[in-house]
């Protein structure tokens, strides 16, 4: 993997993606509800070969089409690329030393997985990141 190529991406998911981590109550059949972790990346975009490399190059996640809903004629097909979870965690962790607009929540889903709670509103440079990742 190329470092042009990650901050290419994590360029793109500062201004296109969805960063989500939340708690949530969550019910299964008769059993019942308990707390779960709703974590994903998301990104949405009309530029197919776009979404496709990157699903390609992450190696992670599914690649889907969205189609326009009723009653929006002339808009163009989107397409998406979203992964969760561990996986959401390998990307974030890819994108860590590049990103900006979204490093908090990147920050929050490394945090949720690690262990190792981050400071709130701290950004870290990419030196102490370094340090960070060869202490776990």
């Amino acid at each position: 993997m190329r470092d042009t190529d990650i901050a290419y991406i994590a360029g793109l998911f500062d201004g296109e993606a969805c960063f989500t981590i939340k708690q949530r109550m969550k019910k299964r059949g008769k059993y019942p509800a308990y707390n779960t972790w709703d974590i994903r990346i998301e990104v949405n975009m009309t530029e197919q070969s776009i979404i496709r490399w990157v699903h390609e190059f992450l190696g992670v996640g599914t690649f889907s089409k969205k189609p326009p809903g009723k009653g929006q004629l002339g808009k163009k097909m989107q397409y998406r690329w979203r992964c969760g979870f561990r996986d959401a965690y390998y990307v974030c962790c890819l994108l860590f030393p590049y990103a900006h607009v979204k490093l908090p929540k990147i920050q929050q889903i490394i945090a949720h997985y690690s262990k190792k709670k981050l400071q709130e509103n701290n950004v870290v440079d990419f030196e102490h990141y370094k340090m960070w990742k060869e202490q776990k």
